[in-house]
């Protein structure tokens, strides 16, 4: 199993490139940010910055989505960012959400979002399209990034089987990523591709700690995060076509304010259960990060995701290059 990092792009711009360098020295592979540029910072100059003070750290947005910047202007970003890093960026995406939601627009749907894909590609590779009627060719790019879809209904999973290098699952529950990963093969298999050849991502906070009270408090914002996605779900599927594991937790939700998004004390967060943080989630001491990542592992996930913005971010990073990641090399 890879590790990766997130990094929510809502502190001081020297820490988020101190915190990305020391990722990748405690062995962190993959060095990822939020996309929400009302929320908080624009991400790509960020990624630029990260680019710039990392040798070997594959890059990304995680996720973007294709309403927000018109494609075109994120195949230019990529484009030029693959120069910057010596050709290490990666594309996290998905249909939307803070970043659409608060600026009072619906996620995209999964047509756009592989239309957006593919154009994305060849863009990337330097191919001329027909971009809504017009010849289109940005001549100096050369190499298409990996795309990582994200996603957790069966029509995005099943496109992510179809088309995508990698998927980003935002949860750290092995049953519902195995669930999950049903689509994903099914897309896979429709379309003619090895499923084993695709990479699994699973995104989540951590918080080690033998204090299990302390560390619920630390990340219980990101269940609430999920029942964003979880809702919309509710809203174009049948509640028996989804499992109870995911959709149950909602039933007693209450608005959601996006300007809490991701925070950890946000008052999102009141209506999830202990129960729910540790299914989606990694908290407790060493030894059961150690063993959920197995189990993780196992379903086949292939890159753990480490949401890193609980707070004291810096002693996150030194325990897992202490207690977690030497044990997965």
């Amino acid at each position: 199993m890879q590790f990766g990092i997130t990094i929510k792009p809502d502190m001081a711009v020297d820490r988020i490139v101190a915190l990305t360098r020391q990722a990748e020295a405690a062995g962190f592979q993959y060095g990822w940010i939020f996309d929400s540029h009302i929320l908080w910072l624009e991400p790509y100059p960020l990624l630029t910055l990260m680019a710039s003070n990392t040798k070997n750290m594959r890059l990304g947005p995680c996720v973007t989505n294709p309403a927000v910047r018109d494609i075109t202007v994120t195949a230019s970003l990529f484009a030029t960012l693959n120069l910057i890093s010596g050709g290490r960026m990666q594309l996290g995406i998905g249909r939307g959400d803070s970043s659409r939601r608060v600026l009072g627009k619906k996620p995209v749907g999964a047509g756009d979002l592989e239309r957006a894909v593919k154009t994305f590609r060849e863009l990337t590779a330097g191919h001329e399209v027909e971009y809504e009627g017009q010849p289109t060719h940005i001549s100096w790019a050369k190499g298409s990034p990996p795309v990582w879809i994200a996603g957790y209904g069966p029509k995005v999973l099943d496109l992510a089987g179809r088309v995508a290098d990698g998927v980003i699952l935002q949860f750290a529950d092995p049953d519902l990523i195995a669930w999950c990963l049903g689509f994903v093969k099914k897309g896979a298999e429709t379309a003619g591709r090895d499923f084993r050849q695709i990479e699994i991502m699973a995104a989540a906070p951590v918080w080690v700690s033998d204090d299990l009270n302390l560390a619920r408090s630390r990340v219980r914002w990101f269940p609430a995060l999920v029942s964003n996605h979880v809702v919309d779900l509710l809203s174009r599927y049948k509640p028996e076509e989804l499992p109870p594991e995911l959709t149950s937790f909602v039933s007693n939700r209450g608005a959601y304010d996006y300007q809490q998004h991701c925070e950890v004390d946000s008052s999102n967060s009141k209506f999830v259960s202990d129960e729910v943080v540790d299914r989606f989630c990694l908290v407790g001491p060493a030894e059961a990060h150690r063993q959920k990542l197995s189990k993780l592992a196992k379903v086949g996930v292939t890159q753990f995701n480490v949401y890193l913005m609980c707070g004291e971010e810096e002693d996150t990073l030194e325990a897992y290059k202490r207690e977690i990641l030497s044990a997965f090399r």
